[in-house]
């Protein structure tokens, strides 16, 4: 009888773990696409400077602006903008933001001049990030148990919408102009808002504090966290390193050896993306509890990708396989820790994902502009040692982590 009687807690936690509803299947697809989609506006500037430096009669130096006002909007966008995904019913947040981000695009799209532009940019750089509102909203959705593969299949969304928006940019500005990338993203993201106003759950606030507040805790919980900085800083270092092999990789392949075209470059990304497959198994690992292995395992496999890169500069598919493996890598340890952070507080996911995001974000704008600086001071070979080195920084630090995992059992039985 106490046998039947012990076992019957966690029978019953089995049986409601099999029947808690879940996120439907075609929400989470929708999240995804819809996540893609708006992180691309992002990226589709990248193969088009050239185009816009001719059109806007600009230097190259000045047209390289277009690109880091974009990234400001979108770091502004995550400091800014996203804490209000805590702080407001989040379907009117996003249909709001998604409608400002039309309007820009479509400014960006009919700009007379470069100045216009560029602020149309900045603004739609802020209001793109959209996407990690919804992150944190599947999460939220998602039972606790199948938290992790709920967040990996959207994110796997994001992640190919980032490797996709360089080719897609080429390929649409080859054939119809640069004019119709942002006015076709800007019709897309009309369709999404009024996607998302009828698919999406009205979800109430967690919190009724004034704004002010609301960022005021955002930093507080870095300080109240220590796994918050840590996860920021491991994907900081692996970020950087995806940055300064994509920020660099297009200068290979443009070069003596393989000379590709631009659209050559575009198409290219398109082997990066296979790597958005392993999101949904990362998120599997993290509901496992293997959180901590497996980021350890993407730390030496990024470092091997970069050696492996290094070693294949005349080799395109070598190079392409470092792609994949770095891709794979980076997402792997973006996955786990957006699963770590959202287990933090479930009241402050939004302003933990601000947190997280804009410190990894910064990771990647230096390493991109670090490794454009490497790339030309030491050619492709410099560049991959960079590569290679930052996740083996992290590495080390991770082991850090283990070292105190493992001390506190002995703490607690002495």
């Amino acid at each position: 009888m106490s046998q039947s009687s012990d076992l019957r807690p966690s029978t019953q936690g089995a049986l409601r773990a099999e029947t808690e509803p879940g996120v439907p299947g075609r929400l989470i697809a929708l999240l995804a696409v819809a996540s893609g989609m708006t992180v691309a506006n992002l990226y589709y500037a990248q193969p088009l400077l050239s185009s816009l430096r001719e059109v806007f009669h600009t230097s190259t130096a000045a047209a390289g602006w277009l690109i880091t006002l974009t990234q400001v909007g979108y770091v502004i966008g995550m400091l800014f903008l996203v804490p209000l995904g805590d702080r407001l019913e989040k379907r009117g947040l996003v249909g709001a933001l998604l409608a400002v981000t039309a309007v820009a695009l479509v400014t960006a799209g009919l700009a007379p001049n470069f100045p216009v532009l560029l602020i149309a940019s900045l603004v739609s750089g802020a209001t793109s990030v959209v996407a990690q509102i919804l992150v944190p909203f599947a999460a939220s959705l998602a039972p606790d148990h199948a938290r992790g593969r709920t967040v990996g299949r959207v994110m796997s969304g994001l992640l190919t919408g980032i490797l996709l928006s360089r080719t897609l940019s080429s390929l649409v500005s080859d054939v119809a102009g640069w004019r119709v990338v942002y006015l076709g993203s800007a019709v897309l993201m009309a369709v999404l808002a009024l996607a998302l106003r009828a698919a999406l759950p009205q979800h109430a606030p967690t919190t009724t504090v004034p704004y002010v507040h609301v960022l005021r805790s955002t930093v507080q919980l870095v300080r109240t966290h220590p796994a918050l900085l840590r996860r920021g800083l491991y994907q900081a270092a692996m970020f950087g390193a995806f940055s300064a092999f994509w920020t660099t990789v297009s200068y290979v392949l443009t070069g003596p050896g393989f000379r590709y075209s631009p659209v050559g470059v575009g198409v290219f990304a398109l082997v990066g993306a296979a790597g958005a497959a392993v999101a949904p198994l990362a998120g599997h690992w993290a509901d496992r509890g293997l959180t901590r292995p497996m980021t350890g395992a993407a730390f030496v496999l990024a470092a091997l990708a970069f050696a492996l890169a290094g070693a294949g500069r005349h080799h395109i598919v070598l190079i392409a396989l470092a792609a994949v493996l770095i891709d794979m890598a980076v997402q792997t340890t973006l996955i786990l820790g957006q699963h770590t952070i959202y287990q933090l507080d479930p009241h402050a996911r939004a302003r933990l994902n601000s947190a997280f995001i804009a410190t990894f974000f910064l990771g990647g704008a230096l390493g991109s502009q670090l490794g454009s600086l490497t790339y030309h001071a030491g050619g492709w070979p410099a560049l991959t040692v960079l590569g290679a080195a930052l996740p083996v920084v992290a590495l080390l630090y991770w082991l850090t982590e283990r070292r105190k995992a493992d001390r506190a059992p002995a703490l607690d039985a002495a």
